[in-house]
């Protein structure tokens, strides 16, 4: 497994490479995010350690970047700020886990573990259901009924794009939140809610007739109004 560290801490950078290489994992470090987008962009990884608060760019940016041109790799968020909107702007940004400085050490390894084992997404083709068509190209979702487009966030397409995987399915928030966010994750379950009311504005604003109807105390459900 080979992973990129951008940390602008050197000495943190050096640590995390140490003891990684010793857990059996290969490591490339740099320490600002102009060179965590470049490495990220030209080479090839299985996991990337940012760093939000770099030089030249910061964590948030080479993430939306990546996830902008469709790049799935697992992102774990590293960060000195706690406050809840800083982690939920991480998520929205495409961040599949976020952890706090200072950190045990050992937390780090079980939250790496834990995303390497969750399967890669690809964007191989775009998906459709009702009058929807979901576009993996430009993270936007098209009703062919009004012909109107909408562009998604990265959580917002993870969301639409698990909905319409699973179409006509009731999909409980911990199955949700087990997917997009993981487990165990630092992110609150009501982060679901927030993104799927984002969805559901949207799908309205689109004209669609596809719609996520909430199930109480059970979960949410894709479905359209056509016969």
């Amino acid at each position: 497994m080979k992973i990129l560290i951008a940390e602008d801490e050197t000495d943190l950078a050096d640590a995390l490479e140490a003891i990684l290489r010793h857990k059996g994992y290969t490591t490339e470090a740099v320490h600002d995010g102009q060179d965590a987008l470049d490495y990220l962009t030209q080479g090839s990884y299985d996991l990337a350690i940012l760093d939000i608060m770099m030089p030249r760019m910061s964590g948030l940016q080479v993430l939306e970047r990546i996830r902008a041109a469709a790049n799935p790799i697992p992102v774990l968020l590293l960060t000195a700020r706690s406050q809840l909107e800083d982690k939920v702007e991480g998520f929205r940004s495409g961040a599949d886990d976020y952890l706090t400085k200072p950190f045990a050490m050992e937390e780090l390894l079980v939250r790496m573990e834990a995303l390497l084992r969750r399967p890669r997404r690809t964007y191989a083709q775009d998906l459709a259901f009702g009058d929807l068509t979901l576009s993996r190209q430009d993270f936007s979702m098209r009703c062919e009924s009004s012909g109107n487009r909408m562009s998604l966030n990265n959580k917002e397409f993870q969301l639409m794009e698990l909905f319409m995987r699973h179409p006509d399915q009731l999909l409980a928030k911990e199955q949700i939140m087990d997917n997009i966010w993981g487990l165990d994750s630092e992110a609150e379950i009501n982060v679901v809610w927030v993104n799927i009311s984002a969805l559901r504005r949207k799908l309205r604003d689109c004209g669609s007739r596809v719609r996520i109807q909430a199930h109480r105390g059970v979960g949410y459900r894709l479905e359209s109004e056509d016969v």
